[in-house]
């Protein structure tokens, strides 16, 4: 009879937190504000219940976002043919920032939660990083060999640009519609992208050069 109640309580354990996630996964579904009591609400449980299962916000939106964002090489198969560095990286801003305003309720709901907890950041997903690493794949056997510093900063700058933070400054500061927010991320990027190449062109220009001289 113990074993049977214990049973029954891991079951009731286990459907509870479904619940719980279920409700997440579907107002980052439909767009709408991840809130804590919302959430509570759509799983008809209470908030200190919810509170229970997940300590925070960004823990249960990370589970709810759990395979909701495919591989870097899934997103950017239609590109994977392309050896051209700055092509790649236009194409996997633009899927990174349709994908943060189909789910924006929840990204913003996990920005605003980590500026003020910097800890909890470590729950975000970091969708952006594995897109940016991907895209600038071809770029490995040459500026990074040429100048790995030069490749490392260009993956910072990227992961400044191409990012939810960027949109959301272009769209709520700065009033462009996501469209225009979007296209203007992706210029700033391909740009970004551009003057790297450019400088590893001139760097492999210059090293040539002076192997080409006379001891």
């Amino acid at each position: 009879m113990t074993t049977q109640t214990g049973t029954g309580r891991t079951n009731q354990k286990k459907r509870t937190r479904t619940a719980i996630v279920g409700a997440a996964g579907e107002l980052i579904r439909t767009g709408h504000e991840v809130t804590m009591p919302e959430v509570a609400r759509l799983a008809r449980v209470s908030e200190a219940t919810a509170y229970r299962y997940f300590p925070d916000l960004p823990s249960l939106i990370s589970e709810a976002l759990a395979g909701a964002w495919p591989s870097p090489a899934e997103a950017l198969a239609p590109v994977a043919g392309r050896d051209d560095p700055v092509e790649r990286v236009a194409f996997a801003c633009e899927f990174l920032l349709r994908g943060v305003l189909a789910r924006q309720g929840a990204v913003r709901a996990m920005i605003s939660v980590t500026i003020t907890r910097p800890e909890g950041a470590a729950t975000r997903p970091g969708v952006r990083f594995g897109l940016i690493d991907h895209a600038l794949a071809p770029l490995r056997d040459v500026l990074g060999t040429t100048d790995p510093e030069a490749l490392a900063q260009l993956r910072r700058d990227l992961a400044v640009t191409v990012s939810a933070e960027a949109l959301f400054s272009l769209t709520d500061l700065c009033g462009l519609t996501p469209d225009d927010a979007i296209a203007s991320v992706v210029r700033t990027a391909t740009t970004l992208t551009e003057a790297a190449l450019a400088h590893g062109r001139g760097a492999r220009s210059h090293d040539r050069s002076n192997s080409g001289r006379q001891p």
